[in-house]
């Protein structure tokens, strides 16, 4: 916040909460009600501990009232591995595991984001699944130093913003479960506190620290 100024957003990254392919639950709150009957039994991954599908699982439990056990992974791809494999029960997928939704290797049950995923229409957010206002979404951008001139800030975010809007980069973006977000420097400024604000209270409340 002291060291670095908003230039201009790049895409909202939406997690997508999936099960192994074998999960007894079809839907959000099967699976709350699966999770509640065995407290301490089930098992979710993550892509680290501070990531943001950690977060987002966090989030899932400190709402719903759950207790499930968190394995982190060096990254995604081998949390994804493992729920193929039906080693963990549950996690929330930022995008690279899409295409073993769509193949029937996970069970897809819900988007954690306000708004429905454009590459799947059908399926529900967690807030339209009962937990209301969960929102998961984090937003990447770019920033420069402190002290950078506004006019070079404002050049770069214009710049930014047309390739953003570029029907190329946007349909890029969208199949990689994401959004083109074109915002101004104020707005993803805006952004980034609320998210902060956001994530904070549940990185304070589950005690959650980065590796």
């Amino acid at each position: 916040a002291k060291d670095l100024v908003p230039v201009a957003s790049a895409a909202r990254v939406l997690v997508y909460l999936m099960g192994k392919p074998t999960l007894e639950a079809n839907n959000v709150q099967d699976l709350i009600k699966l999770i509640k009957a065995n407290p301490g039994r089930l098992v979710y991954g993550s892509a680290g501990n501070g990531s943001s599908p950690h977060l987002a699982g966090e989030m899932f439990k400190s709402q719903a009232g759950l207790f499930a056990v968190h394995v982190p992974y060096r990254g995604a791809a081998p949390a994804l591995t493992d729920l193929m494999g039906n080693q963990i029960d549950y996690y929330f997928d930022p995008g690279i595991g899409l295409s073993h939704a769509r193949a029937g290797r996970t069970k897809l049950l819900a988007v954690g984001s306000m708004k429905r995923s454009p590459l799947f229409p059908d399926v529900p957010t967690l807030d339209e699944a009962g937990l209301k206002g969960f929102d998961a979404d984090s937003v990447f951008g770019f920033y420069a130093p402190a002290g950078t001139p506004p006019a070079v800030i404002t050049r770069l975010n214009t710049e930014i913003n047309k390739i953003l809007n570029s029907a190329a980069v946007k349909d890029r973006i969208t199949a990689l479960g994401g959004e083109a977000l074109a915002l101004t420097p104020a707005e993803f400024g805006k952004r980034g506190a609320d998210d902060s604000q956001r994530f904070g209270a549940i990185i304070k409340e589950r005690k959650i620290t980065a590796e």
